[in-house]
C-alpha cells in the first residue's frame, strides 16, 4: 500500500483521492481553505445561496463512472435535474435561441429563429463536431499527453484528422461552416469554456458544444456545490484523511524522486511529511513557480486563461428567466481584444466595455427565499495583476463602477433588475486569486490555445497533476478525467 499526499481538495483532488483509496492506497488530502471544493464554491447571505464557480453540470457519465468504479452510486448522493433550455441565447439583433439536448429539436429551433439555411449549416457542423468528439474521447481525454510527440503519435484516422483540422481555429471553423452571424457567435462562446480567445483556440474545441448538447446540461438540486459534498462524503467513507487549514508550501525531491512535502497549519507552524507520491490539485503555475520550482515547465505557462467578474444578486420578485442565459454583445471581437490585450504591441488588457453577460438563475427553493431569485452574473474579464496583459482589480472604485456598467448592460438588453435588488456582492479576479490561489484569478490556468496543457505526470518521479490547469483541461468532467488519468498512472506504477 502506497501513501499518497493530495495537495488541494478541489474536484480533481477529491476524485483522485477516491480512486486511489478504492485501489488500496493510504491517502491524505491537504487543503489550505477551511472547506473543500476549490472553485466549486458557495456563498450564502440572507436566505440566498449561490454557486460561485461552475454553474452547469455536463457529461454526468464521467461522475457516474467515478462513483461506480469506487463502490458507490452518484444518484445516491445528488439529484440531477435536466435543463431545457440548456442555455437561452439572446443576440444583439433581438433574436433568441434555446439550446437543447435533442439535435433534431435544436435544428428546428434554429430553423424557426434563423431560417432553413442556418439549420442546414448547423447540421453539417454537427456531423463534424461528432467526429471531433469521438476522436477526442477515444484518443485524448482519457489518456495522458506528455508532449507534442504523444499528440502526433495518436492513432487518428484520416477522417478524424480532417475533422480536427490541426492549425485551424474555432473561429475559422465557424466561418467555414456557418453563414449566420448569430450561430458563429454561439460557436465562438465555447472557446471561453477553455479560457481562450476563439480566434486563437483550436478547431478541436468543437467537441465542447457537442458534449454539452449531445449529453445534456444538468443542475444538481441544492446547487452544484452538492457535488463537493458528495465527493467529500465518499472519500471519507473510503478512508481518505482530509486536513483543512493545511497549506503545502513545498515539495521536496531528491535525485528525481519526490521525498516529502512541507505543510503549514493554521497557527503558522510548519512540519515535514515524508511521502513519495504526490497528486497536485493546484494551478500548474503555482506548482512550478512555488512548490517545486521548474524553470523549463514554468516557461511554457505564460499564456494565461481569461478570468471572470461576478455579481451575486439577491432579487425581489419572480421574473421566470431561463436557468442559463447568455446576452451577446454587438462586437464580440472587441471583448476579446480587451480581455487579452496585445502585450507584444503594447496594448494593455482592460475590462470589456460591452461584454457578453452570462446569467444563471436556479429555480430551486433551496437557493432563495420565497418570492425572490438568486442571480449569478458573470462576464469574461482580464486576469488580475499589474502586467500588460492583466488589470489591477484592486484599484479603488474599479469593481463597483464595472458592476454598475454590467447592470446597465443587462437593463439595455431587456433584463433590468436594478430596482429589484435586495443586495449585490461583487467578486473580481483578485478575489478568486485569494480564495483559490489561482494566479491572477485565471479560471482555467493556461489558456487552451493549443491542444496541449501541462502533463499529468510531473518532472520528478512520484509527482502527478490534476485539475483544470492540467490535461485534459477545465470544467468539471475534464477535471474528473484528469484525476482518472493520474490515478491510473499511480496504480499502474
Amino acid at each position: 500500500m502506497t501513501a499518497v499526499a493530495v495537495i488541494g481538495a478541489g474536484v480533481g483532488g477529491l476524485a483522485a483521492a477516491a480512486r486511489l483509496a478504492a485501489a488500496g492506497h493510504s491517502v491524505t488530502v491537504y487543503e489550505r481553505a477551511d472547506t473543500v471544493g476549490g472553485k466549486l464554491a458557495r456563498y450564502s447571505r440572507d436566505g440566498f445561496t449561490f454557486d460561485t464557480g461552475p454553474s452547469l453540470f455536463t457529461l454526468p457519465q464521467v461522475f457516474e463512472d467515478l462513483f461506480a468504479e469506487t463502490g458507490a452510486k452518484l444518484t445516491d448522493h445528488v439529484e440531477l435535474v435536466p435543463l431545457d433550455p440548456i442555455v437561452r441565447h439572446r443576440f444583439p439583433d433581438g433574436s433568441t435561441l434555446d439550446s437543447c439536448r435533442d439535435p433534431h429539436e435544436f435544428r428546428d429551433r434554429i430553423d424557426a429563429a434563423f431560417g432553413p439555411e442556418a439549420a442546414e449549416d448547423w447540421r453539417r457542423l454537427w456531423i463534424r463536431a461528432e467526429r471531433v468528439w469521438n476522436a477526442s474521447w477515444r484518443d485524448v481525454l482519457r489518456r495522458p499527453l506528455d508532449g507534442p510527440a504523444d499528440l502526433a503519435g495518436l492513432a487518428w484516422h484520416v477522417r478524424d484528422l480532417a475533422a480536427i483540422a490541426p492549425g485551424r481555429t474555432l473561429r475559422g471553423l465557424g466561418h467555414a461552416h456557418l453563414r449566420h452571424e448569430n450561430l458563429r457567435m454561439l460557436l465562438d462562446r465555447y472557446a471561453t469554456y477553455a479560457g481562450a480567445d476563439p480566434r486563437r483556440a483550436p478547431a478541436a474545441l468543437a467537441a465542447v458544444p457537442y458534449a454539452e448538447l449531445a449529453f445534456g446540461g444538468w443542475y444538481l438540486r441544492g446547487g452544484l456545490g452538492r457535488l463537493a459534498d458528495a465527493l467529500l462524503s465518499h472519500c471519507l467513507d473510503l478512508g481518505v484523511v482530509v486536513e483543512t487549514g493545511a497549506t503545502v508550501t513545498r515539495i521536496e525531491a531528491v535525485g528525481g524522486q519526490v521525498q516529502a512535502i512541507r505543510v503549514r497549519g493554521t497557527r503558522g507552524a510548519s512540519h515535514r511529511v515524508p511521502v513519495r507520491t504526490v497528486v497536485a490539485n493546484v494551478d500548474a503555475l503555482t506548482l512550478y513557480r512555488d512548490l517545486l520550482p521548474s524553470p523549463r515547465r514554468l516557461a511554457a505557462l505564460t499564456d494565461r486563461s481569461l478570468a471572470g467578474f461576478v455579481l451575486l444578486l439577491g432579487v425581489r420578485g419572480n421574473s421566470g428567466p431561463a436557468h442559463h442565459s447568455v446576452f451577446f454583445p454587438r462586437d464580440y471581437d472587441a471583448e476579446f481584444d480587451a480581455i487579452f490585450g496585445d502585450p507584444g504591441r503594447g496594448v494593455p488588457a482592460r475590462p470589456a466595455a460591452d461584454p457578453a453577460v452570462f446569467v444563471t438563475v436556479a429555480d430551486d427553493p433551496a437557493a432563495r427565499p420565497d418570492g425572490h431569485e438568486a442571480w449569478f452574473v458573470l462576464v469574461n474579464a482580464p486576469r488580475h495583476g499589474t502586467a500588460m496583459g492583466a488589470v489591477d482589480w484592486r484599484r479603488p472604485g474599479l469593481a463597483d463602477a464595472y458592476a454598475d456598467r454590467i447592470l446597465d448592460l443587462l437593463a439595455a438588453r431587456g433584463a433590468d433588475v436594478r430596482d429589484r435588488l435586495v443586495f449585490r456582492e461583487v467578486r473580481t479576479p483578485a478575489d478568486l486569486q485569494v480564495s483559490t490561489q489561482a494566479p491572477g484569478g485565471a479560471i482555467y490556468g493556461t489558456a487552451n490555445h493549443t491542444l496541449l496543457r501541462p502533463a499529468n505526470r510531473g518532472p520528478v518521479h512520484g509527482l502527478h497533476l490534476v485539475g483544470g490547469s492540467a490535461h485534459p483541461g477545465g470544467g468539471l468532467p475534464m477535471v474528473a478525467l484528469s484525476a482518472q488519468i493520474a490515478a491510473d498512472q499511480i496504480i499502474r506504477g
